[in-house]
């Protein structure tokens, strides 16, 4: 999911059941898991605690019990993903090594996949059937690993061209072949990961129907900003993506790939997620997660409101006198000292990933977001509808 990136680039994880707050700076994913696929139990969170570990925790009542330490990496790790079916993990990081991990008994053991870069690996997400997964990195190419089964073992093809920079993120694309990527070349693209060795040919999309591997299927004209954050569609027929402008950005396929673009007037966003055909909810360095519409008859984008709304404060705001006392004393100023104690958001820091819990990208009833507060928050759709009666979710 699954993906918060803390601190300059610190772990991701993807995980299942619910979300907690586990250490400050740790990256935190949650997903809706089925309990008899869970190794321990329905609930369980995978984190990266900012350096070269992985640490899985499960829920126990009310607490979170940390019950295995994955250690392989010798660098930090970047990006985690868990696959929900298979209960595999697959992790990546600036060592330049992807591991898939296993569960055999009690233990996860990990095998080594050669990803061929010279530089950091950046993000990782299983395909849909998890047959394969795709590594973003520095090298400015994405990395397509599969299983050969002939020599038992994880080899790789590299997608290239036109990738002029880092990759920041991937979502594939519900058919299991096209993937999109968005880079720090301001582009967000959309390519074909087609593996004739593990999968059939697939059928015609409306982004195209040749799709030999590498293919370009479509690439963002307009010139932004990084692309922080990259989302299909449940249909996988609209790709949305974020850009450090502060714009958000949506590819509809059925209207010949026109794109729509809005200027937020939000701090740059840095994760966007749909959760109905109509809707996305995105989130960056303002602390909080919005809405946002797209009315296709229309083809536009619009701005649906902030989701997390503050609550009035009785405590009186410091003086300047105060302010500056606090910062000779304890090189802080309100807020600062406190975790972000003077942000009004639930989060305290920037929001770095969405994750759809349940219901899915076509009717999602639970989302989680994790921020760089080292905290996680579940949201429910239904009740953000009831609290705030001006939402309108399409």
């Amino acid at each position: 999911g699954g993906v918060p990136r803390r601190g300059g680039g610190s772990g991701e994880t993807r995980g299942r059941g619910e979300a907690s707050n586990e250490g400050q700076g740790a990256s935190q994913v949650a997903r809706e898991g089925e309990p008899e696929r869970a190794p321990v139990s329905p609930a369980e969170i995978a984190i990266c605690p900012n350096n070269h570990e992985v640490h899985i925790y499960e829920k126990s009542g009310n607490k979170w019990v940390q019950v295995h330490e994955l250690k392989e990496h010798n660098g930090q790790v970047t990006g985690i993903d868990w696959a929900p079916e298979s209960n595999r993990i697959v992790t990546c990081g600036t060592d330049r090594n992807a591991y898939v991990w296993t569960l055999k008994g009690r233990t996860w053991k990990p095998t080594l996949v050669i990803l061929r870069i010279n530089r950091a690996a950046r993000c990782v997400r299983w395909a849909p059937k998890e047959n394969k997964f795709a590594v973003g990195s520095g090298s400015r190419v994405i990395s397509i690993c599969y299983f050969e089964q002939e020599n038992d073992w994880w080899v790789c093809k590299h997608i290239k061209k036109p990738i002029r920079s880092t990759v920041l993120s991937l979502d594939w694309h519900p058919n299991n072949v096209l993937l999109a990527a968005g880079s720090c070349d301001f582009k967000c693209r959309i390519f074909s990961a087609y593996i004739k060795e593990v999968e059939e040919r697939p059928a015609p999309t409306p982004w195209g129907s040749k799709m030999p591997f590498g293919e370009l299927m479509f690439e963002s004209s307009t010139s932004c900003g990084w692309v922080h954050g990259v989302c299909f569609s449940d249909s996988g027929s609209r790709v949305a993506w974020v850009s450090h402008d502060s714009t958000v950005c949506l590819a509809d396929a059925d209207k010949k790939m026109a794109v729509t673009t809005l200027a937020s007037e939000t701090l740059p966003l840095l994760a966007v997620t749909f959760i109905t055909e109509n809707s996305l909810v995105a989130a960056g360095h303002d602390c909080f997660p919005v809405l946002f519409t797209y009315d296709s008859a229309a083809g536009k984008l619009s701005f649906g409101g902030r989701l997390d709304v503050p609550k009035q404060s009785s405590q009186r705001g410091l003086t300047a006198r105060e302010r500056f006392q606090n910062l000779d004393k304890k090189a802080s100023s309100e807020g600062s000292a406190a975790a972000g104690a003077g942000l009004d958001s639930l989060h305290k820091n920037s929001v770095s990933q969405i994750s759809v819990l349940s219901g899915g990208k076509a009717k999602c009833s639970q989302f989680c977001t994790t921020g760089m507060d080292g905290g996680m928050s579940i949201w429910d759709v239904k009740s953000l509808e009831s609290a705030l009666k001006d939402l309108k979710i399409m």
